[in-house]
């Protein structure tokens, strides 16, 4: 009787990892487990040390921006231009200073397309040629330099246009000609509207390189539609 109590206390005095030992099958299941985790943990630094998954992210966070342009505010700007009537009392001081000292008629008639035809095509010819030169130029001494009369040609160019469309209508009413029947008055707003935001998108490169690109191109087509400008200026002067 003795020695079965002392075998039974002894067997209840066994440690825990000798009394319950783990099955055989839970353990392999944990071990597959570990392995399974390890091998997930391998894949996801590999992909994220990999060059394609750092490439794929690149790519994802990459943005497109178009930029369009509506011909909407022209024409908006076209409505709010004074008619006939009111143009001519403006300038008729103008006018009467202009016929009272008996000026050639010669010169009134050419005086206002000889002088734009050399602001086309002396500072906007080659502010336009300047304006290539920074694009597609690799020297940099003549980049700088382009990149710093270009401007200043060109708003010389936009001035003188300006203050010409006065003298322009001067000159017509003088003549005791209409003012906005003929193709190269419309011509010329379209034109002064487009130079004037032609001269406001340098100021918006910095937060948007891509203006620059539109800037070329309204650049190039301003160059065009005064070329065509020019043709209907002449074939004005020559048909009165």
């Amino acid at each position: 009787m003795t020695m079965l109590t002392a075998t039974s206390i002894a067997m209840n005095l066994r440690p825990l990892s000798q009394s319950s030992p783990i099955p055989f099958h839970n353990s392999r299941q944990i071990s597959s487990r570990s392995a399974q985790l390890r091998f997930n943990l391998k894949c996801d630094a590999t992909k994220e040390d990999s060059p394609e998954s750092s490439l794929e992210s690149r790519t994802t966070n990459t943005e497109t921006i178009l930029h369009s342009f509506s011909p909407l505010p022209l024409l908006y700007t076209a409505a709010l231009i004074p008619g006939d009537g009111a143009v001519r009392s403006v300038f008729a001081p103008f006018v009467e200073i202009v016929k009272s000292l008996n000026l050639p008629d010669w010169l009134v008639h050419w005086g206002h397309p000889a002088n734009m035809a050399v602001v086309l095509f002396a500072m906007g010819g080659y502010g336009t040629y300047l304006g290539f030169r920074i694009r597609y130029s690799d020297d940099v001494e003549e980049k700088a330099k382009a990149k710093d009369l270009h401007p200043k040609l060109l708003a010389g160019m936009f001035f003188f246009f300006a203050l010409g469309a006065t003298g322009g209508v001067t000159s017509l009413l003088t003549s005791d000609k209409p003012i906005f029947d003929s193709p190269h008055a419309v011509t010329g707003v379209i034109g002064l509207a487009l130079l004037t935001i032609q001269t406001i998108l340098p100021s918006l490169f910095e937060g948007s390189p891509g203006l620059r690109n539109v800037h070329g191109i309204l650049g190039s087509g301003i160059m065009t539609l005064f070329l065509i400008h020019a043709a209907l200026g002449l074939q004005l002067g020559l048909s009165t």
